[in-house]
């Protein structure tokens, strides 16, 4: 009898485990955009070395990346933004791509060295500030809300040359002039300002692993001719966060009383797994949520560095004076995460770290990663289906869970999800009309944006959802190969021709189906994190 009650109770729990598991797929497929909030934010993302072009027109003066990517072996294939996408020239076009999708809301970033060229020293340039005021007026006039970052990993060449770049705390002023230009121009009819893009990305790549400007890093990170790997991203991520602050200071004492509108920063926001199920692991974890995104949000909420940090880092992280203490705490209205995948992360002080593959992250002895490694297999088995950039898996759970992370840690303070999006696995041997066909990309954020409905259903305060990208762009280091937009842009004669991913959005955002389109076979990205 006994026997018969546990095989019934067992039949019983795999039912119970299917009919979840069906659940969870089908909610993947039929997420609507009724399932969100009222008022929420439907956008796309680009920012402005990556689309505009244009690089010295009408009064535009060189940034760090102009120079940078105009240096031999920095980009792949040699490309360079020089006319990118265009934007400069088509962005009447680009607003009615915008428009025909049915986007509420549209991120883009301010070319600093459009605006205000040779920083402090120079004059404004009014070119540029007439360039963008006809773009929030255009984007204003088809009901589409202007979502604008002052900074995203561009800065005058001559910032860099003068006083080093965000080595030196100068820079902090130089960032809060700029974006005082910005508000005074702009902030009328700008109601969300982002001051910096993932200053975490940009302390990673251009002083850890030396492949942004000014490519500084030191072994065993990488081969570069200056910097060190372990000091550097610590000083330009404290001149970054103090440069926020003074910016937001700035806005909230002589502009949000005016206009109403709201300020915060963004940081690149992974999902990390424990590699074994131990204690060790589980604690790397933590440790590599902690060095990434609460290195940012933790100053700008809390007051201060991450306690861990400190532990780890001890001398080498920069103290705060307690007036800089009272300047920095609670200095965002909002939080902005770009979130493009889930890692397992490896303990590297009780055991040995070897990478062995793409995905891994050298380093692991050291303090600057928290003592660990972070990498996408274990046992020759990814935690996702893989993507075009080594490091993005596709884990559609990891976005509910990055987002659990910062409500709990950080008492709930809305949220925008700023970036979220699919690179074309082997962009380079598809063909073009395989490329538009992207099915792909459209299972991935139909069930990422599952995953954040959940996450709004379980009580994240989370007001906005924006893609990467609108079009494929110029994306950094890897130029034009990578392709993640809605619309593929024909190198050769600029032209936009919408995805099936552009499609998908449309009839996401009227609630409606692909309109007779097929979207291939029913390929379906696990709502689950890997084991």
């Amino acid at each position: 009898m006994k026997s018969r009650s546990n095989y019934f109770s067992c039949f019983f729990l795999l039912c119970l485990l299917l009919f979840v598991s069906v659940n969870s797929l089908e909610e993947q497929h039929n997420v609507k955009s009724s399932q969100f909030p009222d008022g929420f934010l439907f956008g796309a993302t680009t920012s402005a070395y990556q689309i505009e072009g244009a690089f010295l027109e009408d009064g535009k003066g060189l940034s760090n990346w102009d120079v940078f990517s105009h240096t031999k072996g920095r980009i792949k294939n040699g490309d360079n933004g020089d006319i990118a996408d265009d934007h400069y020239h088509r962005f009447q076009e680009d607003v009615e791509l915008m428009h025909s999708i049915g986007l509420t809301a549209y991120r883009f970033s301010i070319s600093w060295s459009r605006v205000v060229p040779r920083g402090r020293s120079g004059k404004v340039n009014f070119a540029g500030v007439t360039f963008y005021s006809k773009l929030i007026d255009s984007l204003l006039l088809k009901g589409i809300t202007p979502f604008v970052t002052v900074s995203h990993h561009d800065h005058p060449q001559e910032l860099e040359e003068r006083y080093g770049g965000w080595l030196d705390p100068i820079m902090q002023e130089e960032f809060t002039h700029f974006a005082q230009i910005c508000f005074e121009r702009f902030g009328d009819r700008v109601k969300h300002w982002i001051t910096i893009n993932e200053p975490n990305i940009l302390a990673e790549m251009g002083y850890v692993t030396g492949n942004y400007p000014p490519a500084h890093c030191s072994r065993p990170f990488g081969n570069c001719s200056a910097g060190n790997s372990d000091t550097e991203p610590l000083i330009v991520m404290h001149n970054m966060l103090l440069a926020h602050a003074k910016a937001a200071k700035l806005y909230r004492d002589h502009f949000q009383p005016k206009h109403g509108g709201l300020i915060g920063i963004v940081a690149n926001a992974f999902m990390y797994k424990p590699l074994r199920d131990n204690d060790f692991d589980r604690d790397a974890a933590n440790r590599a949520l902690v060095f990434t995104t609460a290195w940012v949000f933790d100053p700008l909420v809390l007051g201060d560095y991450p306690p861990e940090m400190r532990k780890y880092l001890g001398s080498l992280l920069p103290r705060f004076t307690s007036d800089e203490r009272n300047l920095i705490k609670n200095s965002i209205d909002f939080i902005g995460i770009n979130h493009y995948g889930t890692l397992y992360a490896k303990d590297c002080i009780y055991s040995s770290c070897v990478c062995s593959d793409s995905s891994c992250t050298a380093g692991g002895d050291h303090p600057i990663h928290g003592y660990l490694i972070t990498l996408g297999e274990k046992d020759g088995v990814s935690i996702g289906e893989r993507t075009g950039m080594p490091r993005f898996f596709v884990v559609p759970k990891g976005m509910e869970e990055v987002v659990d992370y910062m409500k709990k840690r950080y008492h709930n303070k809305p949220m925008f999800v700023t970036e979220n999006g699919y690179s074309s696995l082997n962009p380079t041997t598809a063909q073009a009309d395989e490329l538009q066909h992207d099915t792909k990309r459209v299972e991935f954020h139909k069930a990422y944006l599952a995953s954040l409905a959940q996450a709004i259903r379980n009580g994240a305060d989370v007001r906005g959802y924006f893609i990467w990208s609108l079009m494929d762009n110029f994306e950094w280091a890897r130029g034009y190969e990578m392709k993640f937009g809605l619309y593929y842009v024909d190198r050769a004669t600029l032209d936009r021709v919408p995805k099936l991913s552009a499609k998908w959005y449309r009839d996401f955002l009227t609630n409606s189906s692909l309109n007779g389109e097929e979207t291939g076979k029913a390929i379906s990205f696990k709502n689950t994190q890997s084991r």
